[in-house]
C-alpha cells in the first residue's frame, strides 16, 4: 500500500509512505508514481489521539503511544 500525504506534522509537506507486504515501511519525499486511487483520507493526530476520515472505511479514533500534532489529508494508492 502506498499512502500519498499533504499537510502538517510529517517530515514533509508531501511525502509518499510506501508499506512492503512483509510489514516494512519506507518514506520518501515528493509523490511516487503510479498514482493507484484506492480512497481519499483526512488524519488529525492531537497528543496521543488520532482521527481518521476515509472515504472507502469511514470513520476511525486511535490511541498512539507517542505525543504529535498532524493535520494530514492523504491519498490511498496501490502499490
Amino acid at each position: 500500500m502506498k499512502y500519498i500525504e499533504f499537510g502538517i506534522g510529517n517530515t514533509w509537506w508531501v511525502r509518499t509512505e510506501i508499506e512492503q507486504p512483509d510489514g516494512t515501511e519506507a518514506e520518501v519525499q515528493g509523490i511516487v508514481r503510479p498514482v493507484i486511487f484506492r480512497s481519499l483520507y483526512i488524519r488529525v493526530w492531537i497528543g496521543r489521539t488520532v482521527w481518521i476520515a476515509d472515504s472507502r472505511e469511514g470513520f476511525k479514533r486511535g490511541a498512539k503511544s507517542t505525543c504529535r500534532f498532524k493535520i494530514i489529508f492523504g491519498i490511498r494508492s496501490e502499490l
